[in-house]
């Protein structure tokens, strides 16, 4: 990032911090240190409005030098393609939010990966949350994700294992090849042999054609055995073989193939217990742990509620242009289940209810009937979702200044949130039902401090 402006810098920098982005900065485009071509890992430049045109155009033609120019996104910035060469230019306005951002990020991800493989800087598949449980998930991630090593995943059903393996292989060297997924319980037993290594014409009835297997498709990738707790003990035995040789054949043929491929697996099932009870191999569950992660349930980092709702939110937006708004009392609610579908289940439920409501604000009473607090009653058909009104809400007699009113209204709550949140802006936020940079710019809007309770 490129921004002389330093309240614009940090603001920018809030932003991309909410986005999982890590950010180098500098001044101006004359202190940058640009990485060599194979150590870039950088996604896009984002360039401050009051850089000037010839830096941009320097950065331009020294981003030329790379294998996938690296895009501009270019702040409140106007300034035509042409300008710059083939150099992609995506601008936007200062006063644009995270979400505006983010799909420019994605924007920027798909110019560069057309022409070129790169580790993303933007992981699209980072578990949302900043709570200890989700802290620790991320630094096992980034810890192993360089090595080639098998990794196991453990947690309850919609905890999310799946988006991690994808993180992990997005952020290693094998980023550029295939991630390849297999569901271990959903196919027949007598049939995964022949999904995972192949076979040849002929090799049996219905075999009218040679196919590869998903180990020759995961060839230099990652292949990711999900709910490797179902799988027969025959086909154990045959996997522990390619672990431990790292070769395979297809079915009816004899011609043994090198598989080039991380293992991830995934199991919502206790494998001591399965081993325990003669259902799985315990060496093959010690090739599998190597390194295990294990994956928190919902209910267990409650405090991530609010960063995982804006996300889910986002991502429907996305995909439907829809989007609608959860109230306090509605946020409040959700953090009072106890999620037994975890992340899972928070998505289907976000789904549901932006068909019910596109562009409302979801309040409590519109939650099904399971998350709403015990003894509330259900909204009539027909009847829109009101808040109740303070005890204090009767209008003066005289009148009064509404929008002076909720401005001091506002302090006040930003305020008690802050005071419960022993000064925390996170937490704080997260008590208001809103993201850390909205916070922020009301405490500069205010001019508070997160000390001022």
């Amino acid at each position: 990032m490129i921004e002389p402006d330093a309240g614009r810098a940090r603001h920018w920098q809030e932003v991309l911090k909410d986005l999982d982005c890590e950010v180098e900065t500098a001044d101006s485009a004359a202190l940058i240190d640009w990485p060599a071509p194979e150590a870039l890992r950088w996604l896009a430049i984002l360039v401050g409005d009051g850089v000037p045109d010839p830096e941009l155009r320097g950065l331009a033609e020294r981003s030329k030098a790379y294998a996938s120019p690296l895009p501009l996104l270019c702040a409140g910035s106007r300034r035509e393609r042409a300008a710059l060469g083939d150099i992609p230019v995506l601008p936007f306005e200062l006063s644009a939010h995270s979400d505006v951002l983010c799909e420019l990020l994605r924007q920027a991800m798909e110019l560069r990966t057309r022409t070129h493989s790169v580790p993303p800087l933007l992981s699209m598949f980072r578990p949302s949350g900043q709570s200890p449980a989700i802290r620790a998930v991320h630094r096992l991630v980034e810890q192993v994700a360089p090595y080639d090593t098998n990794v196991l995943i453990l947690g309850e059903s919609g905890t999310g294992k799946e988006m991690v393996a994808r993180h992990i292989h997005e952020r290693s060297s094998r980023a550029g090849g295939a991630f390849v997924p297999v569901n271990c319980g959903a196919i027949p037993a007598d049939l995964l042999e022949s999904e995972l290594f192949g076979h040849e014409k002929g090799a049996f009835t219905g075999a009218i054609s040679a196919r590869q297997g998903r180990f020759e498709i995961a060839d230099g990738g990652t292949l990711f055995l999900d709910e490797i707790g179902d799988m027969a003990p025959a086909m154990q035995v045959k996997l522990l073989r390619v672990l431990q040789e790292r070769t395979f054949e297809r079915v009816g043929s004899s011609h043994t193939r090198t598989a080039n491929v991380r293992i991830i697996a995934a199991t919502h099932r206790d494998l001591e217990s399965a081993i325990a009870a003669g259902q799985f191999r315990e060496d093959l569950y010690y090739r599998l742990a190597v390194f295990p992660v294990q994956m928190p349930a919902l209910r267990h980092r409650l405090d991530d509620l609010p960063a995982l709702v804006t996300h889910l939110l986002n991502r429907i937006e996305r995909m439907t242009g829809v989007r609608v708004h959860l109230s306090v009392r509605a946020m409040q609610a959700l953090g009072g289940y106890h999620w037994p579908g975890n992340v899972r289940e928070l998505a289907n439920l976000l789904e549901r209810l932006v068909i019910l409501h596109a562009g409302q604000i979801v309040d409590v009473q519109d939650l099904p009937e399971r998350y709403r607090p015990a003894g509330l009653e259900p909204v009539r058909a027909g009847k829109p979702a009101v808040a109740p009104e303070p005890s204090n809400a009767d209008l003066p007699s005289d009148g009064f200044d509404l929008k002076d009113h909720l401005v001091r209204l506002e302090q006040r709550y930003i305020r008690e949130a802050l005071a419960r949140a022993d000064g925390t802006i996170a937490g704080a936020a997260r008590l208001l039902g809103m993201q850390r940079t909205t916070l922020v710019e009301k405490l500069r809007k205010y001019r508070l401090t997160a000390d001022v309770a």
